[in-house]
């Protein structure tokens, strides 16, 4: 099984270069950032861990530019989307910076996504709600049709485009890992249309076996199982392990320069004694 870091960099943490060479020296696997555009002022969704919204969801970069400022410096760890609220993205675009980042990074780039729950947000951005769920199948699908297909056209609802020519296109065939967030119903019938995989946030083990089994009776066979956020628990990464999920990424608090330096030596110590 693999580790690597989840977390939200922001304007006033460790800096996206020093934060990726730190978590590739110290032999983890995986960088996933998190995303916010914005966080409107009157809101009515409420904070899914409960209480007030932290200030880091507001204050996030974005997570493309974090994550081409990665690539650079750094030659091994992956560089995930954890995740990519593609509601309030336009597909052509996205799709533009995800193959951008898997071409600088030759071929590291991992596509988490998800349809977010903060709707004020997405209303921002001129989503409507009730369509949430059919827009993100539609941008899914048609940024792999333009990662694989030249000229690439498709024609839904809520994405349109005639023939078009779309370059770079990924490094990795047929094109870089999905992995879809959530935790529902909804979600695992989505994982399974997309042949994706499913990235979770740390939910009980008893919820995370149920999905589990809806996703492989579903698919047929196992999917893809990544996590944002997991904590320094070793005995969850077993049980987590045990569900056969390939990669942990811990949460990483967004920390100023030095703190975060010393918690990933914690880290590092921490998953080297789990591996033994």
């Amino acid at each position: 099984m693999k580790f690597g870091i989840s977390t939200f960099v922001t304007d006033d943490t460790i800096d996206t270069v020093t934060l990726a060479q730190a978590i590739e020296e110290r032999d983890f696997d995986a960088l996933a950032i998190a995303e916010h555009t914005h966080i409107p002022a009157s809101r009515e969704s409420a904070y899914p861990l409960g209480g007030e919204l932290p200030a880091i969801y507001y204050r996030t970069l974005d997570p493309f530019v974090t994550l081409a400022a990665a690539a650079a410096v750094t030659s091994r760890i992956q560089l995930v989307t954890g995740i990519a609220l593609l509601i309030q993205r336009d597909p052509i675009i996205a799709a533009k910076e995800a193959a951008s980042i898997d071409l600088i990074s030759h071929g590291r780039f991992v596509f988490g996504v998800g349809a977010g729950w903060n709707l004020e947000e997405l209303r921002h951005h001129g989503t409507d709600p009730k369509t949430r769920g059919a827009l993100l199948d539609e941008r899914i699908e048609a940024i792999k049709a333009l990662w694989t297909t030249e000229p690439a056209e498709y024609h839904g609802k809520y994405v349109d485009f005639d023939a078009s020519y779309l370059r770079p296109k990924p490094v990795q065939t047929p094109h870089p890992p999905i992995l879809i967030g959530g935790d529902s119903d909804a979600t695992v019938k989505r994982v399974i249309r997309h042949g994706a995989g499913w990235i979770s946030n740390p939910l009980p083990v008893e919820r995370l076996t149920r999905r589990i089994e809806q996703l492989r009776d579903g698919a047929g066979h196992d999917v893809p199982l990544s996590t944002f956020g997991i904590p320094l628990n070793p005995e969850y990464w077993s049980a987590l392990e045990r569900l056969g999920f390939g990669q942990l990424n811990l949460l990483l608090p967004s920390l100023p320069r030095d703190e975060a330096l010393r918690l990933l030596d914690d880290y590092a110590d921490s998953v080297a004694k789990y591996r033994g």
